[in-house]
């Protein structure tokens, strides 16, 4: 798939731990709901430094509270991150200690942590952390591009919105890109569980081997089971009302064009949610995530992956605070009118009967001026919509 003759590497961040980043924020990362508006004031007054509500990191029971930890500790130690600076409450679940520590599990990056309680309040802790995170920013302006190789990338497959164009269209030319980044030794996710429901078959064939091919119809038998446990059926929301209105009718058609993100090659192997992903991975990987575009970005994000390629037949805003996310649509109505949100257009497949490797290559050569810095429109936008997977109810 990959032509010798277009370029393999891309100009990105060196971080001590050994990962290549694209971009070089520092994270003042919430550990829980309380403490999610004082971070983000501080974000705000400082250059380069960034933020989002986190919803979770309190009243969970553990196997739930373990979603938020990994989600948390991922975000800091991903490698478009030069620093972090935790914000804790002080007595939420995810107390500050053990965000500390999973952090660095998983990383040796620049690390401060404040806690609300400790510090006397709001105002005292916006004072302090304001001037730790100038002086950690003033550090990151420091940091030097240099020429990354595609094949330490991983990249982030979603798709939301979705209409039957996703599916003809949009979702091959990000399968074909998948295919490229691969070719060239890079990693591509897929993701989405609730989106392999009537096509797990289909992937599991795909497997590298038989432990591959076990979890793959593990992972969608669980999720189903999931639903029934609570006396619900996940048809019952997926498709959402907006994918019906596009022309999407059941949950195995819209299976059928979400797996086409994935390209064509081997499934290497399947990720729990959240969970790094090593750096010597390469190939096509599954990771565990809900349908819910936020959420299922947040956990590849956790994973490590640098950059996110989203399909969107209907069009949707969605962003990132840590990693940019390349909005492509396969709809030619979409196109016209969300282009404020929308970057790439997927269109002529159907209209001009283009082949998506073609088309493929250009979306490439969009994903590594990306990686070089070029903004996409999420970022222009200032979008940074996150949320992290649940196991159960609040307690």
């Amino acid at each position: 798939m990959t032509d010798t003759k277009e370029p393999l590497s891309f100009q990105g961040y060196r971080r001590p731990d050994g990962r290549a980043g694209i971009r070089n924020h520092i994270l003042i990362l919430p550990a829980s709901v309380c403490a999610s508006d004082t971070a983000e004031q501080i974000a705000r007054q400082v250059e380069g430094a960034v933020s989002f509500h986190n919803q979770t990191g309190c009243s969970q029971v553990p196997s739930d509270m373990q979603y938020t930890m990994d989600v948390l500790a991922g975000f800091a130690a991903n490698p478009n991150v030069y620093g972090t600076i935790v914000i804790a409450l002080g007595c939420e679940n995810c107390q500050c200690d053990l965000v500390v520590d999973a952090i660095r599990e998983r990383t040796c990056k620049p690390l401060v942590s404040l806690v609300i309680q400790h510090e006397g309040g709001t105002i005292r802790t916006v004072e302090k952390a304001v001037r730790i995170a100038r002086n950690m920013a003033a550090e990151a302006s420091m940091a030097v591009k240099e020429t990354i190789s595609v094949s330490e990338l991983i990249l982030a497959t979603e798709c939301g919105g979705s209409d039957p164009t996703s599916g003809l269209a949009a979702n091959p030319v990000i399968g074909c890109l998948c295919d490229r980044i691969i070719a060239a030794g890079g990693t591509a996710i897929l993701s989405e569980t609730t989106e392999f429901i009537g096509a797990e078959k289909i992937l599991a064939k795909r497997a590298a081997n038989q432990e591959v091919h076990d979890r793959i119809l593990d992972i969608v038998a669980r999720y189903e089971e999931h639903f029934r446990r609570n006396g619900e059926n996940v048809r019952r929301g997926n498709p959402s009302p907006g994918n019906k209105e596009g022309g999407i009718t059941t949950l195995e058609e819209k299976s059928l064009g979400c797996i086409h993100k994935g390209g064509s090659t081997e499934i290497k192997a399947v990720f729990d949610y959240g969970k790094q992903i090593p750096v010597t991975q390469k190939g096509l990987v599954i990771m565990d995530t809900p349908g819910n575009d936020p959420s299922s970005i947040a956990g590849m994000l956790a994973g490590g992956a640098q950059v996110c390629v989203f399909s969107s037949g209907r069009g949707t805003p969605l962003g990132s605070p840590i990693a940019p996310v390349i909005k492509i649509t396969g709809n030619a109505g979409t196109w016209a009118v969300m282009e404020d949100n929308i970057d790439f257009d997927a269109s002529s497949v159907i209209t001009e009967n283009r082949k998506p490797e073609d088309l493929s290559a250009d979306l490439y050569q969009m994903l590594l001026s990306v990686c070089s810095g070029r903004l996409t429109k999420a970022e222009l936008l200032g979008f940074t919509e996150t949320a992290v997977m649940r196991a159960c109810n609040y307690v």
